[in-house]
């Protein structure tokens, strides 16, 4: 592949977990990557292995992210891929949750969705010019899009919003040669369920936890958390392989379309079919109440 043809990936969140993961899996490749994560000084072994390295907070205003794309797009002189791994759960009953604690993991799982699609459609609009060259943005959903349970609401939400705004950025951006990819995991074995209290800084939990939620589904979860950190059984490797493979339309993914949602992991798929077949049972129970609120075609 000829340099100027060379995929050139930016990362977000590549610190750890999937956002390290995809950035390692692309330079195995001999695609160019810029990973970035809050702090940089953290994406050593990336930059030993050959990525560029950017400072870059999902949460940052406009103009500074203007000009960490700016810097990112300076580098090789253009970037076709996005991928946006930021993210964090926020463990806890709603009850519990200030109102900064929900405002901060929307704005970072949501809001940050937004600013990175924002800063990068202008970037991936001009790769997609080139003949031949893919473009694509990539947002991360989780199986927590179809799913939501006590103590997890927030985060489910902000994941269903998630999935539910790459629906709508894949209209805006398809007619400009741009494909939009939500990744939906379900529990991959990284480092994302390790407890903060144990160094971990992808699951936070409420500071205030509340004795009216002990022996409830919210403390059942809390434990469920617990037991589940290093034994999920998605492989985050693999999936890392089928993610480049997508958006580059390569390997698996080659003669195919790049998806608007694409769920990895056989419990992530079960819980899917799941949502849709009670979905679907749900409608069908309430279904002529549903249309008694239509006006009569008489008025």
């Amino acid at each position: 592949m000829s340099s100027t043809s060379t995929p050139v990936f930016l990362i977000t969140g590549a610190s750890s977990g999937f956002g390290e993961a995809i950035a390692h899996e692309a330079l195995s490749r001999g695609h160019h990557v810029i990973a970035t994560a809050r702090s940089a000084s953290k994406l050593g072994a990336l930059k030993a292995a050959g990525a560029a390295v950017l400072d870059l907070d999902v949460t940052s205003d406009e103009a500074t992210l203007a000009g960490v794309f700016g810097a990112a797009h300076a580098v090789h002189g253009r970037i076709t891929h996005v991928v946006n791994c930021a993210g964090y759960i926020l463990e806890g009953a709603v009850e519990e949750a200030s109102a900064k604690e929900a405002f901060d993991v929307f704005n970072t799982n949501v809001l940050g969705t937004c600013n990175i699609a924002r800063a990068a459609a202008p970037y991936l609009r001009e790769a997609a010019k080139v003949p031949g060259q893919t473009a694509a943005l990539a947002t991360f959903g989780s199986l927590g899009s179809w799913w939501s349970g006590a103590a997890v609401a927030h985060y489910c939400s902000t994941k269903s919003a998630v999935s539910g705004l790459s629906e709508g950025l894949a209209d805006e951006l398809r007619p400009f040669g741009v494909a939009v990819c939500c990744i939906e995991p379900g529990y991959t074995r990284t480092g994302f369920l390790v407890n903060g209290a144990s160094g971990g800084d992808h699951r936070v939990k409420t500071a205030r936890q509340l004795d009216v939620y002990h022996g409830t589904g919210a403390a059942e979860m809390r434990g469920a958390m617990d037991a589940y950190n290093g034994n999920q059984p998605g492989d985050v490797v693999k999936c890392a392989r089928v993610i480049v493979d997508v958006l580059t339309r390569e390997g698996v993914a080659k003669g195919r379309e790049v998806p608007v949602r694409l769920a990895l992991g056989s419990d992530c798929v079960e819980a899917v079919r799941a949502k849709c077949e009670s979905a679907l049972k749900l409608v069908k129970e309430w279904e002529s109440i549903s249309v008694s609120t239509m006006r009569d075609s008489a008025e």
